[in-house]
């Protein structure tokens, strides 16, 4: 018999790119370089990044199960060829509308360029789209990340009006579940 949970803990893109839960604290090492190396590229779209150290990323990453089994956060790291790339998530804010999740994905500043970000993206939307209730789902990113801004573009989502919050402007891209089976 197939197991049909949704979301999976592992989605296979392809033969080199598969999306996986992170284990704490079997990945911690690996997954605290990545981010370190990453900081740089990250902080001026990632308000998290300032805060990065030895001690965030076991907090983050022992906090994944738990946000996991309450469906408010499924979070996979990118894995190119067995080595971690990136991260990306299916996840909601106490502002995200209840028929909806949250994309968000960042990659390595060595991994950028290659379609990474689009192709994790296109398999958390197949994803999100099994997930029951959920009719949308979102992209936001601040509105100068233009390399943020290609992904949704690329997979056919529509862009909608600004959305301001205290911490600045965002960018709003929207999938509909009847775009994303389209």
């Amino acid at each position: 018999m197939t197991d049909t949970t949704y979301p999976r803990p592992t989605i296979e893109v392809d033969d080199r790119l598969a999306l996986r839960r992170p284990e704490h604290p079997a990945d911690l090492p690996e997954l605290h370089q990545l981010v370190d190396e990453s900081v740089e590229h990250l902080r001026p779209w990632m308000d998290w990044a300032e805060d990065h150290s030895p001690e965030w990323t076991a907090h983050y990453l022992s906090r994944r199960a738990e946000r996991w089994a309450e469906g408010a956060e499924f979070t996979y790291v990118i894995v190119l060829d067995g080595a971690m790339v990136g991260a990306c998530s299916l996840h909601r804010r106490e502002e995200t509308p209840d028929d909806a999740y949250e994309i968000g994905y960042w990659l390595h500043p060595a991994a950028t360029g290659r379609g990474l970000a689009a192709r994790a993206a296109r398999a958390l939307v197949g994803e999100g789209f099994r997930l029951p209730g959920v009719q949308r789902l979102l992209v936001l990113h601040m509105p100068e990340n233009h390399a943020s801004a290609a992904v949704p573009a690329k997979l056919g989502f529509t862009e909608l009006a600004p959305l301001r919050e205290d911490e600045g402007e965002f960018r709003v891209w929207e999938l509909t579940r009847s775009q994303g089976q389209g």
